[in-house]
């Protein structure tokens, strides 16, 4: 597929993302910015719909690879990886390999949260502050 491929993920994830970003402005609007609901929001809806999306194809054989790489790794991509993170956990968990999902699980929201720490530390040493 190359670069016809390549493309249609990009264009696919510039649709999601800024899907994303109205979600985000949205619900900071309708529910305040105390938690983040558009993150939440996002997460939960574009999960869903990676699942409807896999299952259908999955069932009907229909969807050809372009279409596929724009909705999934696109559209949804752009919109919320995490709904592929769930995907992939599903995948483990209806292969009868419970354990390494639910280490999956635990793996990627732990190690994720302490590398953006880490991320984060790094900076902290590295830059000096400017001064106000």
């Amino acid at each position: 597929m190359g670069f016809y491929g390549f493309l249609l993920v990009f264009i696919g994830g510039g649709i999601g993302s800024a899907l994303r970003h109205g979600s985000a402005l949205a619900a900071a609007r309708w529910f305040g910015t105390g938690l983040p609901y558009g993150t939440l929001f996002v997460n939960i809806l574009g999960s869903f719909v990676m699942g409807v999306i896999s299952e259908y194809w999955a069932l009907k054989s229909g969807l050809p690879q372009p279409a596929r790489l724009f909705l999934t790794t696109g559209i949804i991509g752009g919109f919320t990886t995490f709904s592929t993170f769930s995907l992939d956990t599903a995948v483990l968990w209806e292969r009868g390999e419970g354990p390494a999902s639910l280490a999956y699980v635990a793996g990627s929201v732990v190690l994720s949260i302490g590398a953006l720490f880490a991320g984060l530390a790094l900076v902290r040493l590295l830059v000096v502050p400017a001064q106000a």
